[in-house]
């Protein structure tokens, strides 16, 4: 594999429950499952991940500042912060680094609430409503992205 920087691949509140929780939404893949398609995707791309989940706001905006200086881009599923979250948005903002926002379901076809995206307001692009690949198409414009950017 290339000596280049790896995509984080960033996962919030509730994505731990994978598999398990409101299956008829989200499906049965488990967020282990999705690691494990996210980094066989990216090293054929020639990348490799940093995947990490947690239900703290506060983490996820660590992780992205981390991200400005050890990451080539950003998969960000920022779950229900998505919709709250000014503290990721402005993150997004400050980091320099591609991000994309992805999920599972597609927020516009749920309820009201999800409809607005801060997450989204902030990031290079968006990709959901596929399932478990969405984070595989989120992997490919991320390298895409990365080597466009020559972020190495």
């Amino acid at each position: 594999m290339p000596d280049a920087k790896p995509i984080y691949v960033l996962n919030g509140p509730n994505l731990n429950l994978l598999g398990t929780r409101e299956p008829h939404i989200y499906g049965h893949v488990t967020l282990a499952e999705i690691e494990t398609a996210c980094a066989e995707r990216a090293m054929q791309l020639g990348r490799a991940i940093v995947f990490r989940q947690s239900n703290v706001e506060g983490e996820l905006v660590t992780w992205l500042q981390e991200a400005r200086d050890k990451a080539a881009a950003v998969v960000l599923n920022a779950g229900a912060y998505t919709h709250t979250s000014v503290a990721l948005h402005d993150a997004i903002k400050a980091i320099g680094v591609p991000v994309i926002e992805t999920h599972l379901s597609n927020p516009s076809a749920r309820e009201d609430f999800r409809h607005v995206s801060l997450v989204g307001q902030a990031a290079k692009g968006v990709i959901a409503g596929f399932g478990a690949t969405s984070y595989l198409l989120a992997i490919e414009a991320a390298a895409l992205l990365a080597n466009e950017g020559k972020n190495a």
